[in-house]
């Protein structure tokens, strides 16, 4: 099948299914846009997030610990998902070391509290993918291997819990990569948070996996 025929098969362009038309301003030029913009327009973008301004949610306990995430975004086969952005927002640092790291690996997660992900669009149809969020490690993920584990971010902080031994100030902590990871299902996305309390988000965009692999 040609790949244009695949990609009006899969809906290219609206969620509902119909071909779109070229995108004309008023002088008749081509809108191009950046593509993931173009992406949410499509209503393909979803958030998962953790915490809310009334009650921040607490990370693993003395440091992050193998097979323990606070949030994940699970893809099964046929589906993929691609990270664009992700932030932890510091509510409460400790006077020990806080920590995060953000992974993907090709085993879903396994136990954790069920989280429905958001979508960026409005009006947008709901996630083919599945998400969970659980405070202080409790979303399960299949141990770390150097060999099969993606590290996509990590971080490592000392700071106090008063001005007079804080070494590091610590308020939020942004990945948005220039080249984001396409993560053909199966695969897990998640987020490692350890000591802080905080608020965390990560959005992604959700696409058939036959969109960019057609053949």
């Amino acid at each position: 099948m040609p790949l244009f025929e695949v990609y009006r098969s899969l809906g290219a362009g609206f969620g509902t299914g119909g071909t779109p038309g070229a995108w004309l301003n008023t002088l008749g030029q081509q809108v191009v846009m950046d593509w993931q913009q173009a992406m949410l327009l499509d209503g393909r973008g979803y958030q998962v997030r953790a915490g809310t301004i009334s009650a921040p949610v607490t990370g693993d306990g003395t440091a992050i610990t193998d097979t323990a995430a606070e949030m994940s975004a699970d893809a099964a086969s046929g589906t993929t998902i691609i990270p664009v952005f992700a932030q932890v927002a510091v509510d409460t640092p400790t006077t020990d070391d806080g920590e995060m790291a953000i992974k993907s690996v090709a085993t879903v997660s396994s136990s954790g509290t069920a989280f429905v992900p958001l979508p960026l669009k409005s009006d947008g149809s709901a996630a083919t993918s599945t998400a969970r969020v659980q405070a202080t490690g409790n979303v399960t993920v299949t141990a770390e291997v150097a060999t099969t584990t993606l590290r996509h971010y990590s971080t490592h902080f000392q700071e106090g819990s008063t001005e007079a031994d804080a070494q590091v100030s610590v308020d939020a902590i942004n990945w948005e990569p220039k080249a984001a990871p396409v993560l053909v299902g199966a695969r897990c996305f998640y987020v490692q948070v350890a000591l802080w309390t905080y608020m965390a988000h990560f959005d992604y965009i959700e696409v058939p996996t036959l969109l960019i692999n057609p053949s």
